[in-house]
């Protein structure tokens, strides 16, 4: 049986990842938990097999919480749903860690598989969205986008590092790479661009 969590957004009204879901007989769904802080540590009471991230928030945002995810349920595979309409929900041109990406308004059965594949061990990413995202991203790797993303959010260098596990070194060095492949001024020049790209709101 594979365990199957929902992180949504309160007052997100989308279809029910569950209804899609809770008809497959070898897909059991455990809970929905709302995208907040404590999301690791909750998600972790429920040993889900896969998660599925259904949310509004761009893919910048949601990194550093899967980084969490990962580093808590290192087994469980997490699926990101996403708008390839909306700015900053296309999958970075370079990602690593268990995050995969699909479309939202996939068919019942496409995301069934998806689930099943992921608990298989594979990686599920839609072409659509590998294909948009060649074409509107600057380059940018997971980690760096997960790095400015916080950065974005007030994070201090020594918070970043903490929250992913990195040294405050290897902070720096992921945003001057940032402030490069942006061709910004600093730090704060790089989240502007990356804000007017879509990438961060």
């Amino acid at each position: 049986m594979i365990r199957v969590a929902v992180v949504r957004d309160e007052g997100y009204f989308g279809v029910p990842v569950r209804v899609l879901l809770e008809s497959k007989p070898d897909l059991h769904y455990v809970g929905t938990l709302p995208f907040a802080g404590d999301l690791a540590q909750r998600a972790a009471e429920l040993w889900p097999t896969v998660i599925v991230i259904d949310t509004e928030y761009m893919v910048s945002q949601v990194l550093p919480m899967a980084a969490e995810l990962h580093a808590t349920i290192p087994s469980c595979a997490m699926l990101l749903l996403c708008d390839p309409a909306k700015r900053g929900m296309l999958p970075p041109r370079r990602w690593a860690g268990a995050l995969n990406f699909l479309l939202k308004d996939v068919s019942g059965a496409v995301l069934a598989d998806s689930v099943r594949r992921l608990a298989a061990g594979e990686r599920v990413v839609s072409p659509l969205l590998q294909a948009a995202s060649l074409n509107t991203d600057r380059g940018l790797s997971t980690r760096e986008l997960e790095v400015l993303g916080l950065a974005a959010e007030g994070e201090s260098v020594n918070d970043i590092a903490g929250r992913l596990y990195l040294s405050g070194g290897t902070v720096r060095n992921y945003l001057s790479a940032v402030i490069t492949k942006t061709g910004a001024r600093n730090r704060l020049d790089a989240i502007r661009i990356a804000r007017k790209d879509g990438w961060l709101r």
